[in-house]
């Protein structure tokens, strides 16, 4: 995932994928003794058990057909098939098509493939090759739908765009038999519980029970919603029903005794059909369409139609606006194009939820469907919502495309809110040229802000719904608002219109505080509340950071070519992350005003939102119905956070599946180690910096107090060691046993001293005299830095001639201490070892002139270092004393 001078996001996973246009498949589990549903959802494959769901490895393209046997799951995209075990791993892959492969059908030891220019393969699953390749006609048997019809050993029945049908022996490689059929393309093939039975969906809306072995039509059925897309049948329940979907979402149920139909489930789903199968032995159908919904329908109540037992969905059209919702990161909400507002769980899904579509009136709404639907909402354009008393009335506010009244949503409900907000005067009447732009609500929950495209700015109560002021006399701006904001402390509105004008509005008595223009007409403005940093984004493209504080434009960013679609800061407030139309997500760093990471992704991002814990950011784009989840590398591995180059060129990222990525990339940790070379402090930063040491306190702190410190520590009586007995007493060799007499302990010691151990001179004493000659005193230093506080006392007495020293080496370690003061490094340990040397040797000092001569040179050096430092010392007190008294 590494990438030259960035890589700052990883691509995770996708939320809210659950099924598309292909039609789901179920197979039976005989170990486990349960069903598994495995649904095509982009490149991977979903299986869901009745609790879980696994999501398998992702193939190169989208999926565009599914199959499934005891087994395995077969799955194709173009001309390339595939089959995954244990719901995961590609385990066999067949190629030989040359032609996208449409239709396929699992056939004991082998699968059969059909692709649109009409050629049938059986391969061999084990060994991978082809065991038969037939070539039909197009102009007279174009294949549409294949079935193994039950009890049929090595047979195959296929339906045609011609209408007509053909059983094959696939064995033997023969045509059987010629169905005429009904002059109809056959759209679905489905086996009846009953042997020799299969039912036939034509194109024209037709249902046929067809008796395959006299060839005679048992039953006909007609549903009016177009071509059947497919076929169930409710098997070993006693219910002899047939249900049978169609292009528009609705489905129609069959009752197979009475011949005629039992009811209608209309909008069942919002698109076609995809897919549907009875459970064997349970009254429970399941359905899947490409409006991205899966659904569980039970059949227990009265009149044979169903309700939905559970179900997984995400948005049937792209989402719009994307948010966090709460503190734990674990929520977001999102509005479609759909006209729903859901709430998506980065947990698990089973956390997800729907708040439902916006309505005029929720009742009427009910009654006339989902197609007939006059009262539906436009889709929602923005919205801000707040965690703060949610339990206790609507906490999310929500901007509709092109109309003036604000609608509430109750997030604990999971239902649309009961105020509709709008201004009073058009109460009795919509407006047709005006329409809420932009929205904000309190940190407290209390009130929501609103701007219109008239320039207006409201505020209404959250709990009541009451229109509670407005902002300017009769408008708040002279152009459209383009964004609200309230800072944390609902101390302040912040505003901008569009004819480039930033103004700041006392929150509770309205007035206009102060205002500023900007360089161009702003797109839209997002405030960090935390730190006050307003980020605004213009209509050239550009970026600019707002100090809400100083009201001063603190930081300018341009790079983007396309509409600045969505903004959103880090946690922390430290990065601004922008995406825009041309399909660049950047990461600007506010404090150095850089550009620190960007990349590309195949269609633009229409919206970002980063979580409040800081590990993912979030992302929508364009005609795509899923969530993308980016994790923050920087949290778990080394990330260079160094500015790009102006000549960077971005990478394209693919964006990420639905199987969670592990972010294992060896080769690239190693790149991006050797490009963050480890930075080694030196010595001295700078020669006018005063350097202190790192050395320990223990070592430099106490040596003017060493004479008190052995007193203290000196003990009262030497400690008496017990005389032990060894453990093993020692023997003498030989044949007779014979134990060796303690040795005498000898308390006689030699009271001559050795006055050759101390006519030596240290080596501190060797590298202070060298250094006379050399001027370099590195090395004392380095040794004198390495010595404990008894040791550097003893040494330094030795320096006086009394101690075996000399008045040059005395001058020479003067030297030193005016060479540290000097170089202004290890400022502390100069003072504390010339304190220790004056206390030494002040007598000597006073009474030789080229040591006093040294000293008073040292004086003046060591008062102008001081002098320099008090006046430092002082201006920072004085500025810290102001902050702490002025800005609280």
């Amino acid at each position: 995932m590494a990438r030259e001078g960035g890589g700052l996001f990883a691509g995770f996973r996708v939320l809210g994928r659950f099924s598309g246009h292909v039609p789901h498949v179920l197979r039976y589990h005989g170990r486990h003794r349960e069903f598994y549903l495995a649904t095509a959802v982009g490149c991977s494959i979903h299986t869901y058990n009745v609790s879980t769901r696994t999501p398998s490895n992702a193939l190169p393209q989208d999926i565009t057909c599914l199959a499934a046997d005891r087994m395995l799951i077969f799955a194709s995209y173009d001309n390339i098939l595939h089959a995954f075990a244990r719901n995961k791993e590609v385990v066999h892959t067949y190629e030989g098509h040359k032609a996208r492969i449409h239709l396929l059908q699992p056939f004991g030891d082998h699968v059969i493939s059909v692709d649109v220019d009409n050629v049938l393969i059986v391969w061999d699953i084990q060994s991978e090759e082809e065991y038969l390749q037939v070539d039909f006609d197009k102009a007279t048997f174009a294949v549409s739908a294949v079935l193994h019809p039950s009890t049929y050993l090595n047979k195959i029945l296929l339906g045609s765009e011609q209408g007509s049908l053909q059983l094959w022996n696939i064995r033997s490689n023969k045509l059987l038999y010629s169905f005429p059929g009904w002059q109809l393309a056959v759209t679905a093939l489905e086996q009846a519980p009953a042997v020799d039975v299969v039912a036939v969906g034509l194109v024209s809306g037709h249902i046929i029970v067809h008796n395959i072995k006299f060839d005679e039509t048992l039953m006909k059925f007609q549903q009016d919603w177009g071509p059947i897309t497919a076929i169930s049948f409710r098997t070993a329940d006693g219910h002899p029903v047939m249900a049978a979907g169609s292009p528009i979402g609705h489905i129609a149920l069959w009752d197979l005794e009475e011949k005629k139909l039992m009811c209608q489930m209309q909008d069942a789903h919002s698109t076609a059909i995809a897919g549907m199968s009875f459970v064997p032995g349970e009254p429970l159908l399941i359905t899947n369409g490409a409006d991205n919904a899966i659904r569980v329908w039970i059949f227990d109540g009265p009149g044979g139609t169903g309700r939905v037992l559970r179900s997984r969905m995400g948005h049937s059209a792209p989402p719009t606006k994307i948010r966090y919702h709460g503190q734990n990161g674990e929520q977001i909400l999102s509005a479609g194009q759909d006209g729903t507002l859901q709430s998506f769980s980065t947990v698990h899904e089973k956390f997800n939820k729907s708040l439902g579509r916006g309505s005029i009136n929720k009742k009427k709404s009910k009654r006339k469907g989902l197609k007939l639907d006059t009262m539906a909402l436009p889709p929602i354009t923005v919205f801000a919502s707040e965690v703060a008393h949610q339990s206790d009335w609507d906490s999310i506010v929500a901007c509709h495309q092109g109309y003036i009244t604000c609608t509430t949503w109750n997030y604990q409900k999971t239902s649309m809110g009961a105020h509709k907000l709008r201004p009073e005067e058009f109460s009795k009447h919509k407006p047709i040229d005006m329409y809420a732009t932009a929205v904000d609500i309190t940190s407290c929950g209390n009130f929501a802000v609103i701007g219109l495209s008239t320039g207006q700015v409201d505020v209404y109560n959250m709990q009541s719904g009451i229109h509670r002021g407005r902002y300017g006399k009769e408008r708040a701006h002279e152009g459209a608002i383009r964004g609200v904001a309230v800072d944390g402390l609902n101390q302040l509105v912040i505003t901008a219109g569009s004819e480039g004008l930033i103004k700041f509005w006392k929150f509770k008595t309205k007035d206009l505080v102060y205002s500023t223009e900007l360089s161009s007409s702003p797109s839209g403005i997002l405030l960090h509340r935390d730190s006050g940093i307003l980020g605004i984004a213009f209509d050239d493209f550009s970026v600019s950071v707002l100090d809400t504080e100083t009201r001063k434009i603190v930081r300018m960013f341009s790079g983007h070519h396309g509409r600045i679609n969505d903004m959103t800061f880090s946690p922390d407030g430290r990065w601004l992350i922008t995406s825009s139309m041309d399909c660049t997500i950047k990461t600007w760093d506010l404090p150095s005003g850089c550009l620190i990471d960007c990349f590309l992704v195949d269609s633009a991002a229409v919206s970002l939102t980063m979580s409040p814990t800081g590990d993912f950011l979030a992302s929508t784009h364009v005609d795509d119905l899923g969530i993308y989840l980016w994790s923050n590398r920087s949290l778990y591995s080394l990330v260079s956070l160094r500015p790009l180059p102006a000549d960077y060129e971005p990478s394209v990222e693919t964006l990420p599946s639905t199987c969670p990525v592990q972010d294992v990339d060896v080769t690239g940790a190693e790149e991006t180690c050797d490009e963050m070379i480890e930075y080694v402090s030196p010595e001295q930063l700078g020669e006018q910096l005063v350097t202190l040491s790192s050395l320990p306190e223990s070592r430099w702190k106490n040596l003017l107090s060493l004479d008190v410190i052995k007193k203290k520590n000196k003990p009262k009586e030497p400690p008496k060691v017990p005389k032990s007995a060894p453990f093993f007493i020692p023997t003498l060799p030989g044949l007779i046993p014979r134990y060796i007499a303690p040795e005498e302990e000898n308390d006689t010691q030699s009271k001559v001293v050795n006055l050759g151990v101390l006519a030596q001179k240290s080596d501190f004493y060797i590298h202070l005299e060298e250094a006379l000659s050399t001027n370099e005193y590195t090395a004392p230093l380095n040794l004198l830095k390495s010595l404990g506080p008894s040791n550097i006392e003893i040494e330094l007495r030795g320096l006086a001639p009394e101690g075996g020293g000399s008045m040059e080496v005395m001058i020479s370690f003067l030297k030193m201490i005016g060479r540290m003061v000097n170089k202004k490094y290890n400022f502390e340990l100069a003072q504390a070892y010339l304190a220790l040397f004056l206390k030494l040797h002040l007598k000597i000092l006073s009474s030789e002139p080229n040591l006093l001569e040294e000293v008073s040179r040292l004086l003046t050096q060591l008062e102008e270092t001081w002098i320099h430092l008090q006046t430092l010392f002082n201006q920072n007190l004085c500025v810290l004393t102001y902050m702490k008294s002025a800005l609280l």
